[in-house]
């Protein structure tokens, strides 16, 4: 049941529109994934991929695609071996607005439980330096753990308020994405909750906390960088409202236009007359309605700060850089790289515990930061010899392995292996990435011709 007031004010918004509005809410929901470029090379070349379902695409996203209710996705092995991201289709909307180039510097403010992260990241492919950041302790642990799934290689994780941050990265940022928490009422047709906990003095604390927010994204922005602003909620005092009042509190920042052309005739542009003392330009913004397109509620704007839009010279935080490890003491990866790699990964070594980490060239000095992951964790130092991680397995390519064991989709040792089992094998003794139709999935490692299984237990399937 929806809330009565709720009704009562959409219905004052709508008008004539109203009843569809309302009829939406009866349709079973679309359901869309978001193909993985760091996974599928030929996605990042805009070339059609096999998927083992039928997809039809999602217009305003080049990766985005719809699936069948009955395609299930979310049990396939493709899933475990992070080839795509199974995501609201009006959720993909954002990062597109945000136009993510490589080799930026960006940061989600926001960030659990990671969809828009990694929609950023496979833009950046692997390129510049991705800042999640998430404040809720629990949510940053499932973010951290997607960025893992999804094979990403130069982002940093962190678990802070937005305020403490602000105080670390200042005008630091080419862009910033806030898909802030809000009232989540574009969300109700898909989740019973949201709806529950709805209120009207929980849409005011809501707006009353973006304004928060936004405020510290300003402060993190370098001059002429683009921020993205979004909620899945209808509420004009969280949408237009935020912004309008945004915008009277920081005068150097100005809305961009959106092409709205991608995402149809039947989409809707801001509305001044919704906003209490409007912004210029609130017709710039975005606004996704369910009765208007195959989707869930959303609501988008792109701001951009004054300033030169190209610096020749990047800023630096007042910490300066993380300082990296010596060669000297990762003597036991440089050794399992050349055995068992291909590749020459290439960017700074930190070493925290047993732990050994690659992160991005320009990594911020971490002191004083809560940070889940602070780039690819490569693996573990054990006794003289190294163990690869996880993470490291989902981040290469087949040709980056000096031995791979690819597996077909249809071979039962695909699902026995995301069990944890063993199976028999030949060939030279050592670490395999394991493979399901060219995606890695895992380690395994060869000896006396048993494939041991490295697959983490707390993943392994029951």
């Amino acid at each position: 049941m929806l809330p009565q007031l709720f009704l009562e004010r959409m219905e004052n918004m709508l008008g004539e529109e109203y009843p569809l509005f309302v009829n939406s809410f009866e349709r079973e929901k679309y359901q869309a994934l978001r193909l993985n470029p760091l996974k599928c090379r030929r996605a990042a070349e805009r070339q059609e991929v096999k998927m083992p379902f039928r997809l039809t695409p999602v217009p305003w996203t080049e990766d985005g695609f719809y699936y069948e209710k009955e395609a299930q996705p979310g049990k396939h092995p493709y899933h475990e071996a992070g080839v795509y991201y199974i995501q609201e289709p009006s959720a993909m909307a954002p990062v597109t607005l945000l136009q993510v180039q490589p080799g930026e510097r960006i940061l989600d403010l926001c960030a659990a439980p990671g969809g828009k992260s990694t929609q950023i990241a496979g833009r950046l492919q692997g390129r510049g330096l991705l800042v999640c950041n998430e404040i809720h302790p629990a949510r940053a642990k499932i973010l951290s753990e997607n960025i893992e799934r999804m094979g990403v290689r130069n982002a940093l994780v962190t678990n802070e308020s937005p305020a403490a941050l602000a105080e670390i990265f200042p005008e630091y940022f080419d862009k910033i994405l806030v898909d802030a928490p809000c009232s989540g009422e574009g969300m109700f047709r898909k989740n019973e909750e949201a709806c529950n906990e709805w209120s009207p003095e929980n849409v005011e604390l809501c707006a009353s906390r973006q304004d928060e927010i936004l405020d510290c994204a300003a402060k993190m922005l370098r001059p002429g960088g683009k921020l993205v602003y979004s909620t899945c909620t209808f509420a004009p005092v969280e949408n237009e409202g935020s912004i309008s009042r945004f915008l009277g509190r920081n005068r150097d920042f100005c809305l961009l236009p959106v092409d709205k052309r991608v995402y149809g005739e039947q989409t809707c542009s801001g509305r001044p007359d919704w906003a209490k003392d409007p912004a210029p330009h609130l017709e710039y913004t975005l606004r996704l309605w369910p009765h208007r397109i195959k989707g869930e509620g959303h609501y988008g704007a792109l701001l951009q700060k004054a300033g030169e839009e190209r610096p020749s010279v990047p800023t630096v935080t007042p910490g300066g850089l993380e300082k990296g490890i010596s060669e000297k003491e990762i003597t036991e990866w440089k050794t399992f790289q050349k055995e068992f790699l291909h590749t020459d990964l290439k960017g700074k070594f930190l070493k925290f515990g047993e732990n050994i980490y690659l992160a991005p060239e320009e990594l911020p000095a971490l002191k004083g930061m809560r940070v889940l992951r602070p780039g690819l964790h490569l693996g573990t130092l054990k006794k003289n010899r190294f163990e690869p991680s996880h993470a490291l397995a989902l981040a290469l390519h087949p040709e980056e392995a000096v031995h791979v064991w690819n597996l077909g989709i249809e071979d039962d040792r695909v699902n026995a292996f995301l069990r944890g089992q063993t199976f028999g094998a030949e060939g030279d003794k050592g670490w395999y990435l394991i493979c399901v139709d060219g995606y890695s999935m895992g380690w395994g490692k060869l000896a006396g011709g048993i494939m041991k299984n490295h697959y983490p237990k707390g993943l392994r399937k029951n």
